[in-house]
């Protein structure tokens, strides 16, 4: 089994254990190797950092394998060596940040490759606020404010992050602009995990909304849903 974990946002802390002990659990447990790949944040430079925080973060978990992949740019994210460690990983996490730099510099990449190899093998790919958008086929880039393809992981569909604090602010626009397609509003602290049965269950301190036809449905934590 393959699975995918999904966050809103303001993640490595709090009730955002939740979602990222399941996540663990899934991958085999505390000794699964975590590859931490912060290139979300590489544009203001605060890759070093953040990469350092989310390391801290699955330490204080319990991890015992967590490791930072500097996949910051076009020429790292084909570099064969990090693939490496990223094909080696049961989890592969998706830091937050700048999503257009984040999608752009991933695709058709030999470390994203590397990640959907380890994916089909049955690790947990996972990804925060930016690292949650780009996994969808569609995501927004709210600098530009322009819809870009994502890497598709979740067909036809859109992520919302910090959904509690502003991502529920683009729901009127992106339906009008994804008319056919279901928008993923999920808030901060808060993750979504897919599971053997096919179904996603909510993790952490808040919701995940569907937006989907003429419908606007909420779900709370343990609450279970399906996206097709």
């Amino acid at each position: 089994m393959s699975y995918l974990l999904l966050e809103g946002g303001a993640e490595f802390g709090g009730r955002m254990s939740e979602p990222d002990l399941r996540a663990i659990e899934l991958a085999g447990g505390f000794d699964a190797p975590i590859a931490i790949l912060p290139t979300a944040a590489a544009p203001d430079n605060n890759h070093k950092r953040a990469g350092e925080n989310g390391s801290r973060w699955f330490q204080s978990l319990g991890a015992k394998n967590v490791f930072t992949v500097d996949v910051i740019d076009s020429k790292s994210a084909n570099d064969s060596g990090l693939a490496g460690q990223i094909r080696n990983s049961k989890i592969v996490y998706l830091l937050g940040g700048f999503p257009r730099h984040l999608g752009e510099t991933l695709k058709d990449s030999a470390c994203w490759s590397a990640a959907l190899e380890a994916w089909q093998n049955g690790a947990v790919i996972a990804g925060s606020s930016a690292g949650a958008m780009v996994m969808c086929g569609h995501y927004y880039d709210p600098y530009e404010k322009r819809l870009l393809r994502g890497l598709d992981l979740i067909p036809n569909a859109c992520v919302l992050p910090h959904h509690n604090k502003f991502g529920k602010s683009w729901a009127g626009q992106l339906r009008e602009m994804l008319p056919d397609a279901t928008l993923i509003g999920i808030d901060e602290a808060t993750g979504m995990v897919s599971e053997p049965a096919g179904e996603w269950r909510v993790h952490g301190g808040g919701e995940v909304t569907l937006y989907r036809g003429g419908s606007t449905v909420g779900y709370g934590r343990g609450a279970a849903f399906h996206l097709i």
